[in-house]
């Protein structure tokens, strides 16, 4: 098919469809884009345009808080729907894009979930997307099997592997590539439409459902329009409701003074919330970026200790607990390391991590590398043993958490050294991702977006609010772009000229320079970002 093909009168698609993309995009799936973009589309368009009203309260110097006018929701009784069978143990859930090979390994670890992501794991190159939902469409099916085309190795699914939940974009994220009348469609609204049709009739077949993580909401409204866009695709496809369950990250700072109004608008989806920690951080800076004293240290000492981020967790468990949902908690990003010594420090520092995470009540947790599984099942039968969750944490006795405990300012120092880690880890994080890689090992991390986003933000913060460093030296532009010069050789040093020519440095180098010196923040770097894909 050529380029700028009218698929249909109403959907035109700016990318050739191979053969095998031709079995996603059926008639049915391209009527059912056309209609919902049409239903739906306008009022996200709408909900998008109440997040810059709210942002503008906040940079006037307002600060989050919960909302008087559904006071009746948080101390009404009601729960959630029952919790699926097959989703009340998750104590231990993977995260990664939806690559072929690394679908069935997540799926073969030694966890109880694995979650595969359309979204900050996740390049949004066409071919990665709709070969994504191939890849899961085969998994969902248990026909997924892949062999390296360089080595020759066989990778199929065992026995019994892990439950898959696919997590679709951002609100905030177009699908370029894709058009209803003349205009993109909302990427969220592809990758569930596509992952649902593709999916319902083998997960059902399986006594299962269609379950989903639904990343960056801001208000229940949005949680709303999430909960229409279920409630419409399972009538149409005369499916009974609540085929569709999803988990939703409560990973914005607006967001967790909505926790209770978001559980009940999709009480009849929803069976949890996750503690999404590096994109709430992301989202303290942003949402915060006006207020000076508000301004965060450097990222490596925004730990889970930090008072706001430790009222968050415990609020989160609090509220879903209530209503009968599940409190997943966050992310040990860690990579396993090769030398003893270092992988005993790396495993006793996510113990530590796990161990406040379950001690405090969470029904399970994230890892970035199936070999930090043993370390964190070993703190998860401590604290959960025959259960499959712990629900019957009720936190009842807690004293209340306020808007303060969860806007407190954190302590620690920006430093020299944090500044040029940040633009490091920005950088080659930027790099990979234009060059259509989303999930990048750096300096024995695994980064997502939501971890450059909050390294490129922070600097930014500290410029527009002449923070200092510990050393005295105010943080401005200039001293920003004489460290990005030094640091980008130093990247350049440890990738080799062939991989700094061939995989997007200079190009990542310059968007980081031009966002993070704007004078208006750049609201996801992942928007100009998308220009360039």
């Amino acid at each position: 098919m050529s380029n700028q093909t009218n698929i249909t009168n109403d959907l035109v698609f700016t990318e050739t469809l191979t053969p095998a993309f031709q079995e996603i995009f059926t008639e049915e799936s391209k009527a059912l884009i056309v209609e919902l973009t049409r239903k739906f589309k306008p009022r996200l368009q709408e909900l998008l345009a109440s997040r810059l009203v709210a942002q503008e309260t906040y940079d006037q110097g307002a600060l989050p808080d919960f909302a008087e006018e559904t006071k009746s929701v948080r101390n009404g009784d009601w729960h959630v729907a029952s919790i699926p069978k097959d989703l009340q143990k998750r104590h231990l859930e993977i995260t990664g894009p939806v690559e072929r090979k690394m679908i069935i390994n997540a799926l073969n670890a030694d966890v109880d979930v694995f979650m595969a992501d359309f979204e900050d794991a996740q390049s949004p190159t066409w071919d990665g997307l709709i070969q994504g939902q191939i890849n899961l469409r085969d998994a969902n099916r248990g026909t997924i099997e892949h062999t390296d085309p360089t080595s020759g190795k066989q990778y199929t699914l065992k026995e019994n592997p892990a439950m898959l939940i696919a997590r679709v974009r951002g609100l905030h994220l177009p699908e370029k590539h894709l058009l209803v009348d003349g205009q993109p469609v909302p990427g969220a609204l592809l990758d569930f439409i596509l992952y649902f049709l593709h999916n319902y009739e083998s997960r059902g077949a399986k006594g299962s459902g269609v379950y989903l993580y639904v990343p960056k909401l801001q208000h229940h409204q949005e949680a709303l329009w999430w909960n229409d866009v279920f409630s419409y695709l399972e009538d149409k496809l005369e499916q009974p409701r609540g085929t569709v369950r999803c988990t939703v990250l409560i990973e914005t700072l607006p967001a967790v003074f909505q926790m209770h109004e978001i559980l009940h608008c999709l009480r009849h989806h929803i069976v949890g919330l996750n503690c999404g920690r590096w994109d709430y951080i992301f989202s303290y800076i942003k949402t915060l970026r006006a207020h000076p004293d508000r301004v965060l240290p450097d990222r490596q000492v925004v730990s889970m200790n930090q008072p706001f981020l430790s009222a968050y967790s415990r609020l989160l468990i609090k509220t879903c607990h209530q209503r009968g949902a599940l409190a997943m908690g966050g992310m040990a990003a860690f990579i396993p390391s090769k030398n003893e010594a270092e992988n005993a420090e790396i495993l006793t520092k996510v113990r530590a991590d796990k161990e406040l995470e379950f001690s405090n009540g969470h029904d399970g947790t994230w890892i970035a590398h199936p070999g930090l599984a043993p370390t964190v099942r070993d703190v998860a039968a401590k604290y959960l043993g025959d259960y499959p969750n712990q629900l019957h944490v009720t936190r009842d006795n807690d004293a209340e958490i306020s808007a303060a405990d969860l806007l407190e300012p954190s302590a620690g120092e920006r430093t020299e050294a944090g500044m040029r880690t940040n633009i490091r880890v920005a950088l080659q994080y930027l790099a990979a991702w234009l060059s259509g890689k989303g999930c990048v090992p750096i300096y024995g991390l695994m980064e997502d977006a939501a971890t450059a986003e909050i390294s490129r933000t922070s600097i930014w913060q500290w410029i527009q609010h002449e923070k200092t460093l510990n050393d005295g030296r105010t943080v401005t532009k200039a001293l920003f772009r004489s460290m990005l010069e030094e640091e980008g050789k130093v990247v350049a040093d440890e990738v080799g000229a062939a991989r700094w020519q061939n995989e997007n440095f200079e190009t990542a180098k310059t968007l980081l320079d031009e966002i993070t010196t704007a004078d208006e923040l750049t609201e996801f770097l992942t928007l100009p970002g998308y220009q360039y894909l």
